[in-house]
This record gives C-alpha cells, structure tokens and sequence, in this order.
C-alpha cells in the first residue's frame, strides 16, 4: 500500500490492456505490464468483455480487469475508484466462490452504509452516482460454495480507464501502450 508498503489481505493480478497496481513508492494506478515481471498481463477473456457489454450500458471496451482473491478471513476496507481517467464508466464485478458481504455507502467516507451479501455468480454495477459511493468487502462466509477446493472468493472487477472519443475509441494511448 502506498506510504505504509503493507501487504493488502487480497491477492491481486489483472487481466486487460491495463492492470491495477499499488506500491509504497508509485501509489495506486494503472500500467500496461506486470510491475515485477515487466511482461504485458494476460489478453482480457473475451466472456468478460461480453459480460461488461450485457450490463455496463458504455460505449467502449473495459481496459482493465482487477482479480481479486479472498482468502477466508479477507476483507477490503471502504474506498471509492477513482485512479481510472474515465469517471463516467462504471464499474463492474462479478463474483465467483464463497459470499461475501459487501457494502456501499455514499460519496462520503461517513456515510452510512447498505449491506448485500454477494453470491457466487452475482453480478454488481457501481455506475452514475455510485459510481463515486465508498464499498468494500466486510467479511468472506466460508464454505458457502464448494466452486474453490481451498475455499475464498474471486472477484472480477472490470473497468475503462481512458475516456474514449465519439466512436468508443481511446482519445490517446495510456502510458506504455501504442495505439494501432
């Protein structure tokens, strides 16, 4: 984590053009490669870009899908998405494995807060006005899906990062890739 350099309790990797990544030294953001291997992630499964085409209601592709894996006893504190360029896009997750509570409160840290508990196979939109609410996973309900032999959660949380132009294509590379 920027600052402090500590570990999150979630395991991370990305697939798509673009990865989230953190460090004590760059902070939160968006790169093109793997920060340890400098390799390009893995091409985005074209499932997920039919999934975020049959619910993100957004003319252009998402760039970027976050997996995260919940061990049991996981969580992830309150916090909004905000590194992406592109504000307007929602954001999309799907959920694999064990339930989790999630919570989504509003655009102040204070606010208070909804709980839903999400299922293997659920599906969340955080768009429009959400699209700036604080959320987070409270807890991982161990054993409820028998889908991960070790027990836990994926998540896969997909985002645009650019804002496109008219015709749903990049304004400009990000940093790190050429546009063809």
């Amino acid at each position: 984590m920027p600052r402090s350099g500590k570990a999150f309790s979630v395991l991370m990797t990305n697939c798509g053009p673009l990865g989230w990544v953190s460090d004590r030294d760059g902070g939160y953001r968006y790169q093109a490669t793997h920060p340890r291997t400098g390799r390009p992630w893995p091409p985005m499964p074209a499932l997920l870009t039919e999934l975020w085409d049959s619910v993100a209601g957004y003319l252009a592709e998402p760039e970027a899908c976050l997996i995260n894996y919940y061990a049991p006893g996981a969580r992830l504190g309150s916090h909004r998405d905000e590194d992406e360029q592109d504000a307007r896009a929602p954001v999309v997750s799907a959920s694999l494995g064990d339930d989790a509570t999630f919570h989504v409160g509003g655009p102040q840290r204070g606010d208070p807060k909804r709980r839903f508990v999400l299922r293997s196979g659920d599906v969340f939109v955080l768009g429009g006005t959400a699209r700036h609410f604080y959320h987070g996973i409270d807890r991982i309900h161990a054993g409820t899906s028998n889908l991960l032999s070790e027990g836990g959660r994926f998540s896969l949380t997909l985002r645009r990062v650019t804002p496109p132009d008219k015709h749903g294509y990049p304004l400009a590379a990000p940093p790190g890739l050429t546009r063809c």
